[in-house]
Order: C-alpha cells, then structure tokens, then sequence
C-alpha cells in the first residue's frame, strides 16, 4: 500500500474534526439543519486552513443519507466517492488550470443534469479568483439563479481579486488563521498516534513555522520524520527547516534590553556561521518584541503569538524593559525594516540596528524628562513653603541676587483697587508651590496692576522668561492658578516691558558685581538665562568643543 503523507491521512472528514473554524462549522451546521442551504458559497482564507476540507465536508454532509443531517457517515457510496474524489455529482475543479470562457461554458452546459446518485449536484472551484473576466461574466446568470439541484462552492486565497459581482451572489466565509496553540495540540496529537518521538518544544518549532497552516504543520512534520525517523530532536529540527531556535530569540532580546551589544554580535556572528537567513532572524526579532508588548497591554495570552512555554520569558522580558522601551525599540526596528529587505549587506545593518537598540535604554523619553521635571518640582516647592522634603537631596538657597531683584517697585506690590487683597509676593509664594520654575519666570517680570478680573504683567527682559508664557498649555496652567488663588475667573494682560527710569531700573537691577555673580562664566548668555529661571549651576568644565564653537 502506497504511503499516504500526513496532511492527507489526517485531513477532516466531518464538521467536528476542523480545528479552529467553529464560526463556520457551527453556521453550515445549523443551515444544513434548518434546510436553509445558499445556492453558493465563498470560502476565502490563507493556505492551509480548511477551505477545501469544509466544501468536500458540506458536500458529503447534504449528499448523504445514512447519517445525521449535519454529520456525514463516511461509510455510503456517496460519502466514500467524495472522499477519494471520484463522485460523479460532487466535481472538484481547479480555477488555475480551468479558467477560460471555454471550461465555464461547458461547466454551465453540464449543470441542467440531474444528480446521479445523490441529492445535489456540487461544484467545487479552488482558486476561483484565476479565472478570466469572461468566464466570471459567462458564470453570472447561472449562478444568480442556478437549478435546484445544483451547489457551487468556491475557495480562494484572494477574495479582493473576485469580482464584486460574483461576491454579491455568495454567501462569503472567512477562514482565520489558526492559532499557534491549536496547531501544536493537534500535532501532539498526531504525534502520539503515528509513534513518533517529538518534544512539546520542537513541535512548537513547527507550529510557529507553519503561520496558521495546519497543512503546512503536519507536511513539515512528515518532511522531520522522514529526515530523522520516529526519534525526533530538536537539534534535528532547526537543522533540516532551517528554523531559527525560539532560545536564541529570547536570548537576543534579552541582551538588547540589558544593553549588551557586545552579546548581540556574537548571536549575530553564530546565525550568519551557521547560514540561517538574516532576514529572516531580524522578522523573528520584530515578533519578538511585538509579543512583548502585547503582553504588556493585553491581560491574556490569546493574542500572542507563540508557544505556551516561551510566554512566561517574554512576559519577565517585557516588565523588566516597560512600555515605553519596548515600544521606541519596535518603532525603530519597523522603520529600518527596509533597510535590511533590500540592503546586500544584512549583517552589516542587523548589527547596525542591534547596537542602537541595545543603546536605547540610555536616552530618556520626553515622557519621562516631564516626569523628572514634575517630581523636581515638588521637592522644590516643598522646600520653599517649609514643608517636609521629599527627598534627601538639601535644596540651597537661591542666589542672593536673584532674591535681591525686585518684583516691582513699592507701590506695585499690593493689589491696587481691592483692599485686603493679597500682596503679590503671596501670589508668587503660593504658585511656587504649583510649579516652581512657573513662580520664577513671574519673578522676572513685572507687575502692573490688578483691575478688577483683569491681571496686567509686563513681561521679562530675557529672551527665555519672555516667550515662556507664548505656550497656550502653559497660559492656561497660570489661568487655572490664578482662578485657585483668587477664588474667582481672572484674565491676563500681557505687555511688554516697559523703559524704566534710570533710578527705578538702578533700583531694580542688581550692582555689575552681583550679576557676575550670578553668571556663570565661558557660557552663552541665553543658557544663563536658563539657569537664572530654574535656579541651577553647572558642574563641571564644559567640553573644549563647546569653547570653540562659542569663539
């Protein structure tokens, strides 16, 4: 007896035995149940995932007469000529070889007879999408109104090539991929049947390595079995399917979030050695980290995209790198997918990529160069209103001349026009405690008047304290402070500042000598302009390069 190869022998033969398909077993199911079969079907999904095993199962299920109405016996001369694809009224026909005016002309010739043995006559085109547009137009009126007797049910790869003409006269069905898990019980499954000596985890090699085929899983398991015999090791499998082995993934991934880029070229040397497709190994470095991320926003495991064993290790993986790691590392490794699909150098740039990778932990994120600033804040005005400090850290005293400059002259310090109503300073004082560097901007500008709801400033006279309220979020923060501190809607005026007269700009402005002070020597004036805000000081020299680009 010839050799049969597994994606025959273990191909289903009833609605039960298709995996991962219910939404349609069940829907074909019920129609056959209630007699309410369409005329014609449309059964669309990638390779390998049970388009062509449904309609042979329909087929049989509303030819046969001894089963149930839904359940074919298998066992009747209907059953049985379906099955090895010698029934007279149940004709499997291939669109790519089959795909002239001719062959659809004659198909539509044949249809008027009636079944020979069977209830309908079923006709089965695989690959409907090759035929030519005059055979889908010959097709049309048949198949808006076909006999009684007559079934058609046509499979495809590429629904989007099918004329919407022939989609709107079928009842469409759309195979998913099956999932990984599915695929590796069923192999087990498979395994334990036929004898065969496999691991979990080289059955999840082949699992993965089928994409959502079942028939691509159960041929590249009978290409292993044929290469190694009933003993199979894992070793075996990487070697003979050239598959890249999930631990070196997981270990790749775990230098790059450890920053070991010097771990990383050796992995990329021992693939490049041992042949395997770079390619190749930088998609698997995608779904690596595709899969990690996932994990980290999706509470399940149902949408990741490997075995049950490896979940754990990319679960571990994922926390230790955070969000906002994982998500720089896939868009840079999406943005340079190009690179490496048409480079003729792939290892140069998977090194390339690995390395930038590995150094991506070093660059803080906007989102946490905010937080940083936030959490400096509070401890800073915590320190000014003498509560407790946050931290260790001792915050000095601001500069003497800055605390020295006046905030107006002394008829501006209170409120005109309100009696009772806070000083200014009180004003400053309390949005210090909101944020500090917002206070010390206010404190380089001056201010005018209150009338009534409308809060008038001059603004400051560098150039950063100036623009700083340009910023509408920021505008809006003072606003919301304002309304906090003064207990009802204020409105800003905004102006620029004013030539003082030379004795209130004496008084205002520090001696030549306290500014010095202030500054910090060898720096562009507009850094001490920063520095004056937030109240900082630079340690350490600055770079010989920076002093020759400031000559």
């Amino acid at each position: 007896m010839a050799y049969e190869v597994l994606a025959r022998k273990w191909r289903p033969q009833v609605f039960e035995e298709v995996i991962g398909q219910d939404h349609i077993t069940r829907t074909l199911r019920n129609a056959i149940k209630a007699d309410r079969l369409a005329h014609a079907y449309l059964f669309s999904g990638s390779r390998g995932v049970g388009k062509t095993s449904v309609a042979r199962i329909l087929a049989k299920a509303i030819n046969c007469r001894e089963g149930e109405p839904d359940v074919p016996c298998n066992h009747c001369q209907s059953c049985v000529e379906i099955t090895n694809g010698s029934s007279v009224d149940v004709q499997e026909i291939d669109g790519a070889s089959n795909r002239g005016i001719d062959e659809i002309r004659l198909l539509r010739d044949n249809i008027k007879y009636m079944p020979s043995s069977g209830r309908y006559r079923v006709y089965i085109i695989d690959e409907v999408h090759m035929l030519t547009l005059p055979a889908f137009n010959a097709l049309l009126k048949t198949l808006e109104e076909p006999p009684s007797h007559v079934k058609f049910i046509f499979a495809t790869t590429e629904p989007h090539k099918v004329p919407v003409t022939i989609l709107s006269r079928c009842q469409r069905f759309d195979f998913k991929r099956i999932p990984t898990g599915k695929i590796l019980e069923h192999l087990e499954k498979v395994a334990r049947d036929e004898a065969i000596g496999i691991s979990r985890t080289g059955m999840g090699l082949i699992a993965r390595e089928a994409k959502g085929s079942m028939r691509d899983a159960e041929s590249l398991l009978d290409q292993v079995v044929s290469y190694t015999g009933p003993k199979v090791e894992d070793k075996d499998i990487t070697d003979i399917l050239g598959i890249i082995d999930a631990s070196l993934i997981l270990e790749t991934s775990q230098a790059i979030i450890g920053g070991s880029a010097q771990r990383c070229l050796e992995i990329v040397d021992r693939i490049y050695h041992y042949g395997h497709d770079l390619k190749e190994f930088y998609r698997a470095i995608m779904d690596q980290f595709r899969n990690m991320l996932v994990s980290l926003v999706v509470p399940g495991d149902d949408m990741l995209d490997m075995i049950p064993s490896e979940v754990e290790e990319v679960k571990r993986q994922a926390k230790a790198a955070g969000m906002e790691r994982l998500q720089q590392s896939l868009n840079y490794l999406i943005a340079r997918e190009q690179d490496i699909r048409f480079t003729f150098q792939p290892r140069l740039v998977l090194e390339t990529v690995l390395i930038k990778l590995c150094r991506l932990g070093e660059d803080l994120s906007f989102d946490q160069l905010i937080k940083k600033i936030e959490a400096l804040e509070g401890r800073l005005g915590s320190s000014f209103t003498g509560g407790p400090a946050c931290s260790p850290i001792q915050v000095s005293e601001p500069d003497k001349g800055w605390a020295g400059r006046e905030r107006g002259t002394p008829e501006d310090r209170a409120f005109p026009g309100e009696e009772g109503t806070p000083r200014w300073e009180a004003f400053l004082d309390f949005l210090s405690t909101k944020s500090t560097s917002m206070a010390n901007v206010l404190k380089e500008w001056r201010f005018v008047k209150l009338d009534r709801d409308v809060l008038e400033m001059a603004k400051g006279k560098n150039s950063f304290s100036s623009s700083y309220f340009d910023d509408p979020d920021r505008m809006e923060k003072l606003l919301a402070h304002c309304r906090e501190f003064f207990k009802r809607d204020i409105k800003i005026k905004v102006t620029e500042q004013e030539k003082r007269e030379s004795s209130t700009a004496a008084s205002q402005d520090p001696a030549p000598e306290a500014r010095k002070s202030n500054e910090q020597e060898d720096v562009p004036p507009h850094v001490n302009d920063v520095l004056k805000i937030f109240q900082g000081k630079i340690m350490g020299d600055i770079p010989s390069g920076e002093n020759q680009k400031k000559e």
